[in-house]
């Protein structure tokens, strides 16, 4: 279970880790915008920078090293990811080149930001908008696929606490079958050291699965994907 008490050290470093790298996200965030004007690329590399930028703030500020397990895809492919903590979110553009993120409707809201988001590429998730909201983020999906970017999503929906293991959103398999792309599940064991407030050091560790095959029965689907994505919530 996760757990916000800490030693002193740990808050001094947690403090320090906030200090820097929030001051830091301005600044790249900044870039971001700029980047955008110069066109789709130019953003892409300022996205893949400040996930970089976070890493390394949380490897030498925090004591937290990452070590992937795997291959993870630089295709059009469905990554399916548990979802821990906020680390394995921002460090996403870091893990694979180009991945398109499937934000909230809340965030591609937010005046500037929402923009920017769109222009890098990203599938917007209006909940409970039912099939036509379905149908334009299976347009959306389907043309990032094409252009060879990795489809990431945290199938569970929301952050889970570690050792949780909540059943997948229903919209996760109304994806599968309708984009028809294979599968890759990732397990993250991120919980035990981001916490909220006060991280730990130590290693968290990403687990790519064995890839799945597109066209698959709902109930063998989830249950692979599943299982996969908590093969480290032991």
């Amino acid at each position: 279970m996760n757990s916000e008490r800490a030693n002193p050290l740990d808050v001094v470093r947690s403090l320090l880790f906030y200090v820097v790298f929030y001051p830091g996200t301005i600044v790249m965030v900044t870039a971001c915008f700029v980047g955008s004007l110069f066109g789709e690329e130019s953003l892409r590399r300022a996205v893949r920078g400040w996930g970089l930028f976070h890493r390394w703030c949380a490897r030498w500020l925090l004591g937290i090293r990452l070590v992937i397990e795997g291959e993870l895809p630089n295709e059009g492919v469905l990554v399916a990811i548990k979802h821990e903590s906020f680390y394995e979110a921002i460090d996403l553009p870091a893990q694979m080149q180009r991945p398109a993120p499937f934000p909230k409707a809340e965030l591609a809201e937010i005046p500037g930001w929402g923009w920017a988001l769109r222009r890098y590429g990203a599938v917007v998730v209006e909940r409970g908008e039912g099939a036509k909201a379905l149908r334009t983020m299976v347009s959306s999906a389907r043309g990032l696929a094409a252009q060879g970017r990795p489809l990431a999503i945290f199938p569970e929906g929301t952050r889970v606490k570690t050792g949780e293991r909540p059943p997948l959103q229903s919209g996760f398999a109304g994806l599968y079958k309708l984009l028809g792309l294979p599968v890759v599940p990732v397990a993250v064991d991120s919980g035990r050291l981001y916490h909220r407030r006060w991280k730990k050091p130590g290693t968290i560790t990403l687990r790519v699965g064995e890839r799945i095959a597109p066209g698959l029965p709902r109930d063998e689907v989830e249950a692979r994907v599943h299982a996969a994505i908590n093969a480290l919530n032991i």
